[in-house]
């Protein structure tokens, strides 16, 4: 059996043997590294949208990130990078005006996954049923344009 010590000063020696600047510097690489390949394969597949790459830096590790928070997902804190990476199921939208009416209605179909970062680091695609979510309906308000409250405001000079 195999024990891992602390260090004088209460680390345990793993936690030690991450902080050597040698160690540090070739996760930075090897984060490097990874980010690259995946904004190629991001823009490979990128038709429009603001998704991007980015390398966050950690304590210890560094992290390479799919982000995706665009004009639709940015009020809820909601960031479209999930589908992008495993992919989504169809769902139907419902839009209704600011009174509840009914305006219109689609469908957004289902979409695979890219597996961006799963590609870019190597790693071995994981086995099992790709991402099933119950399909569900989603409301959407539709906001009135300005030309249409200039109308009703009418009046003017005179």
């Amino acid at each position: 059996m195999a024990y891992i010590y602390k260090g004088l000063d209460g680390k345990k020696i793993g936690e030690i043997i991450a902080m050597v600047d040698g160690v540090q510097a070739e996760v930075d690489a090897r984060a490097f590294e990874i980010g690259v390949r995946a904004e190629e394969l991001l823009l490979q597949h990128r038709a429009e949208g603001v998704a991007q790459i980015e390398i966050v830096k950690g304590d210890i590790d560094a992290y390479v990130v799919l982000a995706d928070a665009n004009g639709t997902n940015a009020k809820d804190n909601a960031n479209s990078a999930l589908s992008i990476e495993f992919g989504r199921s169809a769902y139907d939208v419902e839009v209704v005006d600011q009174q509840g009416h009914y305006v219109t209605e689609y469908t957004v179909g289902a979409m695979e996954g890219l597996h961006i970062l799963e590609q870019a680091s190597h790693l071995p695609k994981k086995s099992g049923a790709p991402v099933k979510v119950k399909r569900k309906k989603v409301r959407i308000i539709r906001r009135k344009k300005k030309a249409e409250k200039a109308k009703k405001r009418g009046g003017g000079r005179g």
